[in-house]
């Protein structure tokens, strides 16, 4: 097939050059992904047979620019593959990928392509490069190096080996979790089993039920379902019983992952001794802004150390506050969320139940745009003749205050059996600069938030409503991208850093001059009341220790799993309760685990990483401190961050792009003062 004729590499005929999603078919995937992978591979060879002496532009800049094709296939594709995937398409991964990493692998282990590549950095103070320049030659020798360029024969056959295998394994391990959470399901029929449920959790249960051609009420793995359940529901045994399905995904049966996580440790772990390191952790973090496995370890430590307190007297007040409204039992994972949830009602006078009438879903995505604009002068339109990839998608083109096209930015909301859980942000097309044209990035923004029902429309919670602006700055991340290279711009920067953007937005949320701006009753149009936002703002730090304790757990584990030699001989769970025991808040229960459904550190890129999420958090926490001091909606603070911070991208190391926008370093203390544990 020529490459004119696959509607995924053929030059597209849309508004920007968008994707093609409306012509794409299952049958498309493979015959463009060899056909792209061929073109890839004869421009390595030109860079490689190139009879010029290396230089910048005919070695770093060329091998930036090979594989374009390839590149725009991978985007496509594999971003589908999470969002509206089938079993054609996992079978189309699967089969595709040890192609894909031998083609990564077969660049970064040339030694022609690397012989060149180091002749060029060699001279690298004599060539009069800019700053971008500088940052690629840079990064490309690194990532060279860092993936065993300089290895022996035999080291560099089993390095590639080692890299197939861990693409196929990080596909399987994200189908598991797919297949595991829609496997499971839980039908009501007995009115008494719905005891305490609000009617939003009703209406969504009852509307699952009807698709599912069932009576009654069903409850799904899907967080918005799980979650109300957990929160709400007063039938105690039906708690425990989807909390248990919830926290025993893939550790058993037709979709356990513990093969897939024993051999995806091994593998690692063999990976970074070939590279010359202790274990995988110090090989990731060697790139991080951290830096060292002691530099994690004793950052986790402090955090838990001083959060411990904290989340025992969280714990402890739950525990009394339940016991004093006749609770008489353990309080167990599954019987915290419910009692948190009621202490919190009485102790703030409001529940989300009170709050989603004002948190109407497209009320929320303009209140989006709306703070995008105050801040940055970003203006939405949505563009219907922009085909998408599913019905629920909408398309807007975003343009800058003096009417430049910025990106396109397709949203979508709600869950599907063939879309994994979660909310993300991801990109069909990166910003850069090819042949002297830019070209502006095609943004994705994914949810799974409740679909309207029975004549109510998409109604968020709170929670819910924190982690649309969370997603929503790793998108201004993207969109507000300036530079050459694709691999520099918008959210290619370290991964300890790419959470602080994201993060960061969460802050607004908390603002009641932003609430009452757009939160209004979607039957009444009443603006949210001030005693509400008075409410959620002195309900922030609701919990603060516990959840603290939460994250650093997550970061614990994973980096116990990436900081060994081999894969434990005990089982998923034991291992992970073992490293619980020290922060262990609620009781143990066995056979329960995380890790075998924790698609971030296994399937996502953020094994030995995850930390990242709690390191950004206190970047973010410093950096809202001058928003705060000099206006939240100051538009000077927003335009010297988009120019300091947000535009770069990965061209300039993060540390020093906070200290050109703070003038300072980083205050460790500001995130648990933030939280009030300080």
């Amino acid at each position: 097939m020529k490459t004119t004729d696959n509607p995924i590499l053929a030059p597209s005929t849309n508004p920007f050059g968008a994707p093609m999603f409306d012509k794409i078919k299952d049958s498309d995937y493979k015959p463009a992904c060899e056909t792209a992978l061929a073109e890839a591979r004869a421009q390595i060879k030109a860079i490689d047979e190139n009879p010029e002496p290396p230089n910048f532009r005919n070695t770093v800049e060329a091998l930036e620019y090979a594989g374009r094709d390839l590149n725009k296939f991978a985007c496509i594709f594999y971003n589908l593959n999470e969002a509206c995937t089938n079993p054609t398409m996992q079978q189309t991964a699967e089969d595709i990928a040890p192609e894909m990493s031998r083609y990564d692998m077969s660049v970064l282990l040339d030694p022609v392509l690397f012989g060149r590549i180091k002749d060029v950095y060699g001279r690298r103070d004599s060539l009069g490069l800019n700053l971008e320049q500088s940052k690629l030659l840079e990064e490309t020798y690194k990532a060279f190096r860092r993936s065993g360029a300089e290895l022996e024969a035999k080291d560099k056959q089993r390095l590639s080996q080692i890299e197939e295998e861990l693409s196929v394994l990080g596909l399987k391990f994200g189908k598991n979790v797919l297949s595991a959470t829609n496997a499971f399901e839980m039908n009501v029929t007995d009115k008494a089993d719905l005891a305490g449920l609000p009617d939003f959790a009703l209406a969504m249960a009852a509307e699952e039920a009807k698709s599912r051609k069932e009576d009654g009420w069903t409850f799904t793995l899907n967080m918005p379902s799980l979650s109300a359940f957990l929160k709400y529901g007063e039938v105690r045994p039906l708690r425990e019983k989807i909390w248990r399905a919830y926290n025993t995904r893939c550790t058993s049966g037709e979709f356990d992952n513990t093969d897939n996580i024993r051999k995806t440790v091994d593998l690692s772990a063999e990976k970074a001794r070939l590279l010359g390191y202790a274990n995988y952790a110090d090989y990731v973090l060697e790139d991080r802004m951290a830096k060292s496995c002691g530099k994690v370890d004793a950052f986790l430590d402090d955090l838990r150390g001083k959060s411990m307190p904290y989340g025992k007297r969280d714990v402890e007040q739950v525990r009394t506050f339940a016991a004093g409204h006749g609770f008489r039992e353990e309080m167990m994972p599954w019987d915290f969320p419910y009692w948190a949830e009621r202490l919190k009602e009485e102790k703030y006078s409001y529940n989300e139940e009170d709050l989603k009438p004002y948190f109407e879903l497209s009320e929320v995505q303009d209140a989006l745009f709306s703070l995008a604009n105050r801040l940055y002068g970003l203006n939405f339109k949505r563009n219907d003749d922009i085909p998408v990839y599913h019905p629920d998608v909408r398309a807007f083109e975003v343009t800058d205050s003096g009417g430049r096209f910025m990106a396109l930015l397709y949203i979508d909301f709600f869950p599907r059996d063939n879309k994994h859980g979660g909310a993300w942000m991801t990109a069909f097309r990166e910003m850069d600069k090819f042949g002297g044209v830019e070209e502006r990035p095609f943004v994705s923004l994914v949810t799974n938030f409740t679909k309207p029902a029975a004549g109510t429309p998409s109604l968020l919670t709170f929670g819910e409503f924190t982690t649309i602006l969370h997603e929503f700055g790793h998108a201004l991340h993207a969109m507000l991208a300036e530079g050459t290279y694709g691999t520099l711009t918008g959210t290619n920067v370290k991964r300890d850093f790419v959470e602080c953007p994201s993060q960061l937005m969460e802050n607004w949320a908390y603002e009641a001059e932003y609430l009452q701006s757009f939160a209004k009753h979607y039957r009444t149009g009443e603006v949210i009341p001030k005693e509400y936002v008075d409410k959620v703002v002195a309900s922030r730090n609701y919990l603060a220790g516990y959840n603290s304790i939460r994250q650093v757990d997550f970061g614990t584990v994973d980096m116990a799993w990436y900081t060994l030699d081999k894969a434990p001989e005990i089982s998923v769970p034991d291992f992970e309760h073992k490293v619980f025991d020290a922060s262990r808040l609620l009781p143990e229960v066995p056979g329960t685990s995380m890790s075998s459904a924790f698609t971030h550190i296994f399937a996502g890129g953020y094994g030995a990483g995850y930390y990242s999420y709690k390191w950004a958090e206190v970047l973010e926490a410093d950096i809202f401190g001058r928003f705060r001091d000099n206006g939240v909606f100051d538009r000077a603070t927003a335009e010297d961050f988009r120019r300091k911070v947000l535009s770069k991208g990965g061209t300039v190391d993060p540390d020093i792009l906070f200290r050109d926008f703070m003038g300072r370093d980083p205050q460790p203390d500001a995130l648990l003062k933030s939280q009030g544990m300080c």
